[in-house]
């Protein structure tokens, strides 16, 4: 079972690698799309490299939810709707939702997800 500052430095390696960024650019507090500018095609290849890495699978829907941001019963206005906010929570624990729960806009979603929401993630699949 990996330490914390193993699956860390799996995870920045990762990153590194996907989306040809330096190290210091990976910080915990970075954000994959804003900070480290990740788009839905690099997605792909971090998730395979984080399972290579780390020898799990990783399920599309635990990471990007998309189904739930593109359900009329979640999202009015642009909006994901209280009930869509707390099943985001319930489907993503890693992931620290208060920001966007704050003003929680459909397009901001994808610039919430950090390199610690992800570092988390994997801890949770590896039992760190």
């Amino acid at each position: 079972m990996p330490t914390k500052e193993e699956v860390y430095a799996k995870v920045q390696e990762a990153l590194m690698e996907a989306l040809g960024v330096d190290d210091d650019e990976v910080t915990p507090e970075a954000t994959m799309v804003g900070d480290l500018g990740a788009e839905s095609i690099d997605f792909l290849d971090i998730v395979f490299r984080l399972e290579k890495a780390f020898e799990i699978e990783i399920p599309r829907s635990e990471l990007f939810p998309e189904d739930i941001l593109t359900n009329a019963e979640y999202v009015q206005d642009g909006k994901v709707t209280a009930d869509g906010v707390e099943e985001l929570k319930k489907r993503m624990p890693f992931a620290d939702l208060s920001n966007f729960e704050a003003n929680p806009v459909v397009q901001d979603f994808g610039n919430l997800l950090t390199v610690n929401d992800l570092c988390r993630y994997v801890e949770s699949k590896v039992g760190a």
